[in-house]
């Protein structure tokens, strides 16, 4: 399956005990293709979990607000809390994603096109 949203918040890399493997969980805010009754667009909040070198990318690259693709596939587990209860959740393991825009904090385009590079029409040999 393929995604795209906005990290909910800044992501936080963890390590597995024992094998020290990295892990990294983030919800992904995915924007619905229609409009509400009140004509706004409203969004799904997807959880997702990243493993390896893969976690350690997003975490680095990655902030609150970003924009991020991501190919994966859902999976379902359940655990139980501190009650008792049996907590059933659906995530997306993600396998590869990809950067949809620029970072932040590079500096902004002007909006001028870059200068063109073309010899003048006089100095064109025929």
């Amino acid at each position: 399956m393929s995604l795209t949203g906005r990290l909910t918040r800044d992501p936080e890399l963890k390590y597995t005990n024992g094998s020290n493997i990295p892990v990294l969980s983030f919800t992904l805010a995915v924007n619905r293709n229609f409009k509400n009754k009140q004509g706004d667009v409203e969004a799904d909040f997807i959880n997702c979990v990243a493993w390896n070198k893969a976690a350690e990318n997003i975490s680095n690259y990655f902030q609150k607000g970003s924009l991020i693709g991501i190919e994966g596939s859902i999976q379902t587990r359940t655990y139980d809390d501190k009650d008792g209860k049996r907590v059933y959740l659906t995530e997306v393991y993600v396998k590869s994603f990809s950067f949809l825009e620029a970072k932040k904090n590079q500096a902004p385009s002007s909006g001028q096109p870059a200068a063109a590079s073309y010899a003048p029409v006089t100095d064109v040999p025929f």
